[in-house]
């Protein structure tokens, strides 16, 4: 059996409209200290944001979903987060904020492989 490490892990979530309290997952963060690892991936359904909000800005939360996953890659696309470390980006972003694509609660797990349990927590959790 491979070691296992922990990983941390939370939901991207769009809140369309704050006052009606409704949202669904876009998206997952996974963060894995003992790898220095920290990724995202996203999938808006199109169809679920403009069900809750007739009037959404669709590119606009595209865009914030795409600025997450670079957060996370680092380098150019991380902006001025581009110099910190995986923790650092990953605690970032799970700061709570007011704007219409959220962190969910932070959940830990055990994983060999943070890559893999990133694209199987998008499956599982979100499309």
């Amino acid at each position: 059996m491979s070691e296992r490490d922990v990983f941390e892990y939370a939901l991207l979530r769009v809140v369309p409209r704050a006052e009606r309290g409704e949202c669904f997952n876009a998206g997952v963060l996974v963060y894995c200290r003992a790898r220095s690892f920290v990724a995202a991936r996203t999938h808006l359904d199109e169809g679920k944001l403009l069900a809750l909000d007739p009037g959404a800005d669709v590119a606009g939360v595209r865009a914030a979903l795409r600025a997450v996953e670079g957060v996370c890659a680092g380098g150019n696309a991380a902006g001025q987060a581009a110099g910190d470390d995986a923790g650092r980006r990953f605690r970032w972003l799970i700061a709570p904020r007011s704007t219409v694509v959220r962190p969910g609660h932070v959940h830990t797990g055990l994983t060999a492989d943070p890559q893999a349990e990133t694209e199987r927590l998008l499956r599982l959790l979100v499309r």
